[in-house]
């Protein structure tokens, strides 16, 4: 995948990203929360681009975040894109991220919403890089925000 593809359509802050090549000449990209490198997907450039822009514009704290959280919903194993945990390590915000190519639709905030029955996170994000949706859940419902509030406000 040429370092351009990953560019295309992004419509958040762009960060500095560390990119190589493996040995089999495929792209990877450096996942900080994860500490390891990873292939460099478009979503995954969706991901590590909005990871550092939750930490830089919205003060989220890098060391209460994770990816590829593993969860079990119906006895099956899913994997929450990103978790942000509250300071005692309750699950506050739920993020799922897919490719600048991929339309954000119903499916993926009743997926989101799932992995929300498990982890009982107040917000949910969803980005496509291109798109960004936030909502808050109220116990009852999910009231849908104009923006992504910083983590002081939702602490």
């Amino acid at each position: 995948m040429q370092e351009q593809e990953l560019f295309d359509n992004i419509n958040i802050p762009l960060s500095a990203q560390r990119l190589r090549s493996n040995a089999a000449g495929e792209r990877e990209i450096f996942d900080p929360l994860r500490r390891k490198w990873v292939a460099a997907t478009p979503e995954e450039w969706v991901r590590q681009q909005f990871t550092a822009w939750l930490v830089a514009a919205k003060g989220f704290p890098q060391a209460l975040m994770a990816n590829e959280v593993g969860i079990r919903l119906n006895n099956t194993l899913r994997r929450c894109d990103s978790i942000v945990y509250t300071p005692d390590l309750k699950p506050l915000v739920i993020v799922e991220y897919k490719a600048p190519s991929v339309a954000i639709t119903q499916k993926v905030f009743d997926q989101i919403a799932r992995y929300n029955i498990v982890l009982g996170a107040r917000i949910l994000i969803v980005s496509n890089g291109i798109a960004n949706y936030c909502c808050r859940f109220d116990g009852n419902s999910y009231i849908f925000l104009r923006d992504i509030p910083p983590y002081c406000e939702i602490i």
